[in-house]
């Protein structure tokens, strides 16, 4: 027998389909994302803690799930809003349907409701906050919910999803073989050592780190610049994460005591931190930048790069301090894509380079990353 589910948002609009996943209720802020494929990469993303996704392709869950393309331990967000679910997964790779993976790991699911009435309402109203529901189905009650429940605004939501103590990775690209120490033979004359601040950092952030001759060691996001530079890294990659970055008070501490000392390179919430540590403000985007095909040019070399987003907060260029200078534009919305710092070697982009899921465009930055850690190290006199 088919269970219903509903989806409320705070502005009174209920959404009524047919529950999948696991059994439950869950609140959150309802968000969209525009890709047609890498749902399994969006699932593990921890930056979308806190929130109820919506995938605006029509279908989900035609290719299964499987392990190797995992972003963390399991799914982070609150729930899922599909259209329409594949009820028979079809792909060599495929070890599970998408609907056993969310059941498992406790994440709730709606499908069968107007995706495109429910992303108009957000595109037009802005990200709302929520309730998806399978056990509790009176609309007054679960509104009442959504008004009351929690939202993104103020709340750390890393403290949530960082590792608990470091880590050294060992994982390369392509086949996520092991690594050995010294990394990718094509850089054994120099291996450098990164210090990853996880802040809810991808994998395939850190597999690119290694395969760039990077010896990588991963910290929790609340550690102290002296507990970093203690590990004698040559650079200091600062990774994503799900929220808002302004309650993180600790982490732009951190990133300050860090500047001048060793580069550092910081993706989206990463991004975001290393502008407020500078001296920037940030401030909550309408309905965020979510998808595979945002584009977004580079104004240092004039090319257009298609990447894939995931953030509901930005940079405000208004309040740039004179040490920040924008490299990067959306090209949507002409919000700040990505900062160099004039005075040290640290620069940071609000999209996803690692390419997981997405396109390859900006897969050049890691390497731009490695060569400002060589570039230091030779301008760094020897004892």
């Amino acid at each position: 027998m088919t269970q219903i589910a509903k989806l409320a948002l705070e502005d009174g609009t209920v959404f009524t389909g047919t529950a999948w996943g696991a059994i439950g209720e869950r609140d959150g802020e309802v968000c969209f994302n525009t890709s047609m494929t890498g749902y399994q990469e969006i699932l593990t993303d921890p930056s979308y803690r806190g929130q109820i996704v919506t995938m605006t392709y029509t279908e989900m869950g035609n290719y299964g799930v499987n392990l190797e393309d995992l972003e963390s331990e399991k799914p982070h967000l609150a729930g899922f809003v599909v259209k329409q679910l594949s009820q028979r997964p079809s792909n060599f790779r495929s070890q599970q349907s998408l609907h056993d993976y969310l059941a498992r790991h406790g994440i709730v699911g709606i499908a069968g409701i107007d995706t495109r009435a429910l992303v108009r309402r957000l595109r037009t109203q802005g990200a709302m906050k929520g309730v998806i529901s399978s056990i509790d189905l009176d609309n007054e009650s679960l509104v009442r919910k959504a008004k009351n429940s929690p939202g993104l605004v103020g709340r750390d939501l890393v403290r949530e999803v960082m590792p608990t103590a470091p880590r050294n990775w060992t994982e390369g690209l392509n086949t996520w073989a092991k690594l050995p120490l010294e990394s990718n033979p094509a850089f054994a004359d120099k291996q450098l050592h990164v210090v990853a601040l996880d802040y809810g950092m991808k994998w395939n952030i850190a597999r690119h780190l290694s395969d760039e001759g990077c010896r990588v060691t991963i910290l929790p996001g609340t550690a102290t610049a002296e507990e970093v530079l203690s590990y004698e890294p040559d650079g200091v990659f600062l990774s994503n994460g799900p929220g808002d970055p302004e309650p993180l008070v600790y982490a732009q501490d951190c990133i300050r005591g860090l500047l001048g000392e060793v580069p550092v390179f910081g993706i989206c919430l990463g991004h975001q931190l290393l502008g407020l540590a500078a001296g920037a403000k940030t401030f909550k985007l309408k309905f965020g930048h979510r998808g595979a095909n945002q584009p977004v040019q580079n104004l240092l070399t004039g090319k257009i790069e298609i990447t894939s987003q995931n953030h509901g907060f930005a940079v405000d260029d208004t309040t740039l301090p004179a040490c920040l200078e924008v490299t990067h534009r959306n090209l949507n919305d002409n919000t700040v894509a990505g900062l160099r710092h004039k005075e040290f070697p640290a620069f940071s982009v609000q999209y996803h380079p690692e390419s997981s899921a997405g396109p390859h465009d900006s897969r050049y930055l890691f390497r731009q990353f490695r060569e400002q850690m060589l570039a230091q190290e030779a301008a760094t006199p020897s004892s």
